[in-house]
């Protein structure tokens, strides 16, 4: 146990010992072909342990994502433009690149049935899908299905990959979620509190939020509305029911588009009539 605990120690600072290589982790033979003490295997753990390594695929994530954020200033381009073909070649490359390394991975490591093996770490699993999305992108790449365009759009997780390979994210992303709990014990108080001020809303301002679409300030009346062809009409923002009222405060605690709302009560008046001009300013 003890020579196991060390070979780990040593594997994570980049000491690597040949006599030490695959002692931590449980996979006698990975996919049934590699045995541990092969040549082969231990050179293919080796190079996955090797900080070198390691940075090349952060590089290689880093200029995938990059390509990523560029498409988005030629995505109206022709299909057979330049540039087009040649945003396809790289998505090739990167793609090349990422199943080398889950190759190589999955030989050092085995794939998934004894412990430490690569489907046994979370983050490796997301590597696996994102890799494994981009293989069958590149295998329907031909085929014309609108349903499939949708595998596409799954290529902008690619940098979520760097998660894996940085410690420090891998421990704010795991703080963030122990603390989704506490979190969502927050968001109930936050509710509670707006319900009590929506209720509130309600008791104040219901039917209140309603104007003409012709001559809103003038035709201040449902009748008066309707007789001159004009169509009675609720404000988007509103007090008339719960759901309003909470989405009418989230708008407002927010601090986006609260004027409009602040402009229309202060033009309110009384229920089931329509807005005049600073009624209430208070």
């Amino acid at each position: 146990m003890l020579l196991i605990q060390q070979g780990i120690l040593k594997a994570k600072k980049g000491e690597i010992d040949e006599k030490n290589i695959g002692i931590d982790i449980a996979a006698e033979n990975s996919v049934y072909l590699f045995n541990r003490n092969g040549c082969f295997r231990r050179n293919a753990y080796y190079l996955q342990k090797h900080r070198y390594f390691d940075r090349l695929i952060m590089i290689l994530i880093a200029l995938s994502s990059m390509k990523l954020a560029l498409e988005s200033y030629f995505v109206y381009e022709p299909e057979d433009s330049q540039i087009k073909i040649i945003s396809s070649e790289l998505d090739f490359v990167f793609n090349y690149a990422f199943i080398f390394e889950c190759i190589l991975k999955t030989i050092a490591l085995g794939f998934t049935m004894d412990e430490g093996s690569y489907l046994r770490d979370s983050w490796n699993g997301l590597d696996f899908f994102i890799v494994s999305t981009s293989i069958i992108d590149m295998l329907l790449a031909s085929t014309d299905i609108p349903a499939l365009k949708v595998l596409r759009l799954l290529r902008m997780i690619r940098p979520l990959r760097v998660i894996s390979h940085n410690p420090q994210l891998k421990m704010i992303v795991a703080a963030l979620f122990e603390s989704v709990g506490s979190i969502i014990n927050v968001s109930v108080v936050v509710l509670i509190i707006w319900m009590m001020f929506a209720i509130y809303g309600m008791n104040t301002y219901m039917g209140m939020f309603f104007y003409c679409s012709k001559e809103p300030y003038k035709l201040n009346t449902r009748w008066v509305c309707q007789d001159a062809g004009g169509e009675w009409l609720r404000f988007d923002s509103n007090f008339d029911n719960i759901g309003q009222a909470m989405v009418t405060l989230f708008i407002v605690s927010s601090l986006e588009g609260w004027p409009d709302i602040m402009h229309q009560a202060i033009d309110i008046t009384k229920r089931d009539n329509g807005p005049v001009k600073e009624n209430s300013p208070g």
